[in-house]
């Protein structure tokens, strides 16, 4: 089958013939129809994941999914042949990826139906962005009322947070930059934008002087952020920054390590098919342009890069 793949470290991702998987008992073969880029996929492209995760080579990048099942291994209950699903490729180790016509996925993580009048291209760049995005928006636990400040605002993952922030009743501030950014943000439901190239903190303290009761850290300088939460508040950072990191800031800080868990991946595909969360995709990739929506994605999206593959 075809995948972008790479053979060894230090070999670029290319498109590849590489062996069709096998559902192994608990797993589930999908035909892949869409996914969608992740700063994951370029980290280990890129080999940055070397030493930190057991490379099982050809290793296949990618890991949101949306397709029909094709097969099923032993043991598997909650789907059969035929239906659609969508999820994450949930593997401790690399190797089994998305970026391919098929892919063997686990059926007890990281996989979910998709509900009638979901497109697959939605629920195929809805995983992994999403289930960051709602442990993050979890852990800050906003109430409404509550003014939750969103750095990396405008990405996939970003994205998804302002709106289950807004779900639950918070005031959004989101860092975007003036244009078009902030018209994307302000469209997902961010009361306001501060623009992050000029001094977000003089900006904030506009907005809320006393600081906010919650802020998210997907990107930019997380320390900043955390100054920016007043004493009590709540921190949650996609990007490492926890407790050990924020000594002697009077915050609750949280840094996320997502997994996306059949019950989270479920909830999300409720609120799409509800119409209560929109999955913004910029632009759509074919398979063999996987390689240069990867480059495209180091400069910046708002949401998200699809890539159809189906």
């Amino acid at each position: 089958m075809k995948a972008i793949a790479f053979t060894d470290f230090g070999v670029a991702p290319a498109l590849l013939d590489v062996p069709m998987p096998e559902p192994a008992p608990g797993e589930v073969l999908v035909r892949v129809d869409h996914s969608s880029i992740n700063g994951f996929d370029l980290a280990v492209g890129a080999g940055k994941v070397k030493g930190a995760m057991e490379h099982r080579f050809p290793v296949v990048l990618g890991r949101d999914f949306a397709g029909t099942v094709e097969a099923i291994g032993n043991g598997v209950t909650t789907v059969k042949p035929g239906d659609e699903v969508f999820g994450v490729v949930s593997y401790k180790y690399l190797g089994p990826g998305s970026f391919a016509e098929f892919v063997s996925v686990q059926e007890g993580v990281g996989l979910a139906k998709v509900p009638s009048g979901v497109e697959m291209a939605t629920a195929g760049a809805l995983g992994l962005a999403g289930a960051a995005a709602h442990a993050a928006v979890a852990a800050v636990s906003p109430s409404s009322g509550d003014t939750v400040l969103i750095g990396g605002a405008t990405g996939g993952v970003g994205a998804n947070a302002i709106q289950l922030a807004a779900m639950r009743g918070a005031e959004v501030i989101a860092t975007a930059r003036p244009g078009a950014e902030t018209e994307f943000v302000k469209s997902l439901g961010a009361r306001h934008a501060v623009d992050y190239t000029a001094g977000t903190a003089d900006q904030l303290r506009v907005l809320a002087k006393d600081g906010v009761q919650a802020a998210i850290h997907l990107a930019g300088d997380g320390l900043e952020l955390a100054d920016l939460v007043a004493d009590g508040g709540r921190f949650a950072s996609t990007l490492g920054l926890g407790p050990d990191q924020l000594p002697n800031r009077n915050v609750q800080a949280t840094a996320i390590v997502s997994t996306a868990t059949n019950d989270v991946l479920s909830e999300l595909a409720v609120h799409v098919a509800a119409g209560r969360l929109q999955v913004p995709v910029q632009h759509t990739y074919k398979l063999e342009e996987v390689p240069q929506a990867m480059a495209d994605f180091t400069k910046g999206s708002l949401g998200k890069f699809a890539v159809a593959i189906g």
